[in-house]
């Protein structure tokens, strides 16, 4: 029989959830992981990673439809839906494999089946409700996840209306779409539907798109989605959406009033809620608010010997977040000395999109509503010259500086490839350097990079290429 008694038990096996078991093996500790679908969970195998290879595959599409401004020449220029799909779902069966292997690697045994807390320090296991194993452990931490979040009236159904699921597996190319919701996940789908040839309208509750992010790169990103022939609709709720066996039909409240908007697909991006259901929560001291488990800052809940990380937890639903509160949690557990809690202000966000969007830390207006006197510096990608030789000269970067200390408060891009170039702030951020240290910073050239160093310059009137 399997060895049933481990130091830590961790519940999901998706990015928070594999990186805790690996430290925790990393640190010593017998440690079992319990998964009911997929390793890698939600991000490896149906979000962050299948939709950056559709994208990728959009993104060529769009090159392609400028070969003649780099020198080239091509008639009759197609694409096969199920091909990029296949792609993608290879892709995302590659990288669970991966974390397959790094399980065996670290000796991690994975118990196929749903847990759920069953007593203090054990955790029942089960598969299509027949019992798997019974397991104890001091240490249990709970990764389960979250799901798209439903709205009343418009229920996912497979076919006409979509969650993100359906719309990574398109069996056909959609005409035209709706997208309800413009966050990172409703605009990367708006973005890669239209980007390949469907009529998409992008509906907001709103005053805006991306609405996390700073207004004057929302309003730039809006700008370039409308180039691109893409309509949106801020300030605007669906009050209804009939269904036929070939279309959708959302009627639209509008400040001039309804609207009825007719499309093939409608896609469901209104958010995610956690994964607390059936995890045996009820007579624990685990604490639930607004669909997520309340934590401190050490990701402990409100029973003894119980954690929580990831998307289960709530905002910012990151991979990135969760395998950082991987990482803290565990080694808080395994009383690692110098431990230090995660601060959600140095928390980088990506949106994989045409153009690609990417911020860190507070907006410049959030900035001056927290008291903040601010310097905030810009630069756009047409006074960069490697931009200019990508092709790729409409974006800016955009700098707030604190102008009393000099600490970065935030920084805010859109354009080419700065969902690669943001983790230079972050790593600015979390050393905690001042505008002098990055001013001082040696730039190489040519590179989009450089513009970093510009926006920066810009905050206190020194940029050179403006």
């Amino acid at each position: 029989m399997a060895d049933t008694e481990f130091d830590l038990i961790v519940v999901g096996g998706g990015p928070g959830g594999y990186v805790a078991a690996i430290r925790a093996a990393q640190h010593g500790m017998k440690t079992a992981v319990v998964e009911r679908e997929h390793l890698g969970g939600i991000c490896l195998n149906w979000g962050c990673i299948p939709t950056k290879a559709l994208l990728r595959s959009s993104e060529i599409w769009h090159l392609m439809h400028r070969l003649d401004e780099f020198g080239f020449s091509a008639d009759n220029l197609t694409f096969d839906m199920k091909k990029i799909v296949e792609r993608s779902r290879k892709v995302a069966k590659r990288l669970s494999q991966g974390v397959g292997f790094l399980m065996k690697k670290h000796k991690i045994p994975v118990f196929d089946g749903e847990g759920r807390l069953d007593g203090t320090g054990k955790v029942a296991v089960s598969k299509d409700g027949k019992a798997v194993a019974d397991l104890t452990a001091k240490h249990i931490i709970l990764a389960t996840g979250a799901r798209a979040r439903v709205l009343p009236g418009m229920e996912p159904d497979g076919d006409r209306i979509w969650t993100y699921k359906e719309a990574l597996v398109p069996e056909a190319m959609p005409k035209s779409l709706i997208v309800v919701g413009s966050g990172a996940i409703g605009i990367e789908f708006a973005s890669f539907y239209r980007t390949l040839g469907a009529e998409v309208t992008v509906i907001e509750v709103l005053d805006r798109i991306l609405p996390v992010e700073d207004e004057e790169i929302s309003t730039f990103a809006r700008k370039a989605f409308e180039k691109q022939g893409m309509t949106i609709l801020t300030g605007a709720k669906v009050k209804d959406v009939k269904k036929t066996k070939t279309q959708v039909t959302a009627t639209v409240e509008t400040g001039k009033g309804d609207q009825e908007i007719k499309a093939e697909r409608l896609i469901l991006a209104v958010g995610i809620t956690g994964n607390v259901e059936d995890i045996g929560l009820d007579g624990t001291k685990v604490e639930v608010d607004r669909g997520h488990i309340t934590v401190d800052k050490w990701l402990a809940t409100g029973e003894p010997g119980v954690y929580a990380i990831g998307d289960v937890v709530g905002a910012p639903w990151l991979a990135h977040k969760a395998m950082h509160e991987a990482v803290i949690c565990v080694d808080k557990i395994a009383g690692v000395a110098d431990v230090h809690p995660l601060d959600r202000s140095r928390i980088p966000g990506c949106t994989y999109c045409t153009p690609q969007i990417a911020s860190i830390g507070l907006t410049e207006k959030a900035a001056s509503e927290a008291g903040h006197d601010i310097k905030v510096g810009r630069f756009p990608f047409v006074g960069n010259g490697k931009a200019i030789a990508l092709g790729e000269e409409q974006g800016m970067i955009k700098t707030v500086f604190d102008a009393k200390t000099g600490e970065m408060l935030g920084a805010h891009m859109v354009g080419a490839e700065v969902t690669e170039l943001i983790q230079g702030y972050s790593i600015a951020m979390t050393g905690e350097m001042t505008e002098a240290e990055l001013m001082a910073t040696t730039f190489p050239h040519p590179t989009l990079s450089e513009m970093m160093h510009e926006a920066v310059l810009d905050a206190y009137d020194q940029v050179l290429h403006i």
